[in-house]
């Protein structure tokens, strides 16, 4: 059913607006944060409450702990809207949802990678190309725009819920806990 018109006053309504230049950027939070290829700022636009099982094993917000916590729009409306900036081969170790993830190339060329292991998948994707994952389906993202190397480009992504979970897979898991051991 659709709601009834209300009338929203120009204060209630910037309270729902995020410029990006007044954008907080985070990059710890996430099991893989502290992995050299997994060096990334990530920007909390909309939503991302913490889930209540965050940080047990390979749950967590899908933005991180910190940047859950900064919403720029703390709403909790039925989807999560953020960026993510980084430098050519940077990106996230392979993941899943328990929601759909969507993302949408602002600047750049990424890799977008599904499956693990020998159901591997992969496609290229470049400005304003989407791909939209369902819940359940591992993926990872990674930036190739190689004839840039020092500059960042940006990835848009949206995740479906009020307070939607990220788990990484067990290979991912295993390459966070080599990396804490060895440094490498």
């Amino acid at each position: 059913m659709i709601p009834p018109l209300k009338v929203f006053t120009r204060e209630e309504m910037l309270k729902r607006v995020a410029r990006f230049a007044d954008l907080k950027g985070f990059s710890d939070g996430l099991q893989d944060s502290g992995v050299p290829e997994c060096e990334k700022t990530v920007y909390n636009v909309i939503g991302f409450q913490t889930p209540e099982q965050a940080g047990v094993g390979g749950v967590n917000s899908p933005v991180g702990q910190t940047a859950s916590e900064n919403a720029a729009i703390k709403i909790s409306e039925g989807f999560n809207l953020g960026f993510v900036r980084t430098r050519p081969g940077k990106g996230v170790l392979m993941h899943n949802h328990d929601t759909n993830e969507t993302f949408v190339v602002m600047t750049g060329r990424w890799r977008v990678e599904w499956n693990e292991g020998k159901d591997l998948e992969s496609l290229e994707v470049g400005p304003l190309d989407t791909i939209s994952f369902p819940p359940g389906c591992a993926r990872r993202f990674e930036n190739i725009t190689h004839d840039e190397p020092h500059a960042e480009h940006m990835l848009l992504f949206v995740v479906g819920g009020d307070s939607p979970q990220n788990e990484f897979t067990p290979s991912s898991m295993k390459r966070v806990e080599e990396f804490e051991r060895t440094g490498r």
